[in-house]
């Protein structure tokens, strides 16, 4: 039997919205155990992903330091939307991992949400197929 995305996938996604600040998406990257977040617009339509990379990329190097200065701690205050990534390459529940693994290295990203009828049902990452094809 071939695995498809559905029986490999993360169906506890967190999400979060455009205008979110960076300091809530900080927040649930330090207390949760996964690097990448959906976000979504007023109605919950998929708007595009925000990884922890792009966080780390939007902040100041300087937070949490003894150097941190006011305009440091401002880089928190920057909305999900500024730094996210749109139009994110989704995948449906049916496909293949061969598929989706390929999707991953041609477009040289870490994860695809998964929706079905539009509706978000879940995402998977490079470490889930990984994982599947190792164990």
């Amino acid at each position: 039997m071939q695995l498809c995305i559905a029986d490999i996938m993360i169906t506890r996604v967190v999400t979060v919205e455009m205008d979110d600040r960076l300091s809530v998406a900080k927040e649930i990257f330090h207390h949760a155990g996964f690097h990448h977040l959906l976000v979504v617009d007023d109605e919950g339509k998929l708007e595009g992903v925000l990884s922890e990379r792009d966080l780390l990329r939007a902040l100041s190097p300087n937070l949490g330091s003894e150097t941190a200065t006011s305009r440091d701690l401002e880089t928190l205050n920057k909305r999900v939307h500024q730094v996210m990534s749109r139009n994110p390459v989704t995948v449906a529940p049916h496909l293949g991992l061969a598929q989706a693994s390929r999707l991953l290295l041609e477009k040289d990203i870490g994860s695809l949400p998964v929706l079905e009828n539009g509706e978000i049902v879940g995402i998977v990452t490079w470490k889930d197929l990984l994982r599947a094809y190792c164990c």
